[in-house]
């Protein structure tokens, strides 16, 4: 089943008030702030699209707040793919699926990422699998998409902070159904 805008709308009235992990922020005010940043920068609608929509998955598959202090990886980034991949290009999708190998890899090319960590994402970055080896960062580098995603990932970083002033969420859903659009009509 794919996720239209009323659904993607209504999972962030029901649930995006929630915690973000142990942040000062809500999982809403989190992807508001991360669509901010995107934006901000310069990033392509589709890029801007995955940065707001990149937790969806935590929405979709509520742990309770902070999962990770229960030694639970919750799998977000591939949660919400198959509701969103007959709606959404790759565009959008792989930088989502990839944000948490994209932290992964950050912590083995860029020796001051990891100290920027916060405590919740120095916990899941255990339970996703640690820090890559080089030999894995490079990989990972060669992959489509994976710049968009280390871009994405930085800005989830940044995405924490309380009483950040952003655009609403009307204005990231009628960013997405204009992503939506093109891509019914390729």
């Amino acid at each position: 089943m794919a996720l239209n805008l009323d659904d993607i709308r209504g999972l962030f009235e029901a649930h995006g008030q929630l915690a973000y992990s142990g942040e000062p922020v809500t999982q809403l005010e989190h992807a508001l702030q991360s669509g901010a940043l995107a934006e901000s920068e310069g990033a392509a609608e589709e890029l801007v699209a995955a940065a707001f929509l990149h937790d969806l998955g935590h929405l979709l598959n509520r742990q309770g707040e902070t999962p990770t202090a229960r030694g639970i990886d919750d799998l977000h980034q591939y949660f919400a793919l198959p509701f969103l991949r007959p709606v959404l290009p790759e565009a959008v999708l792989e930088p989502i699926r990839l944000h948490v190998d994209a932290k992964r890899c950050l912590c083995a090319i860029d020796a001051a990422y990891f100290g920027k960590l916060s405590v919740d994402s120095v916990r899941s970055l255990e339970l996703q699998g640690g820090i890559f080896t080089d030999d894995e960062a490079q990989v990972f580098l060669k992959k489509p998409f994976a710049e968009d995603a280390l871009r994405l990932r930085r800005w989830d970083d940044l995405a924490k902070e309380a009483n950040r002033a952003t655009p609403d969420l009307d204005h990231y859903l009628n960013l997405v159904s204009r992503v939506m659009e093109r891509h019914a009509a390729m």
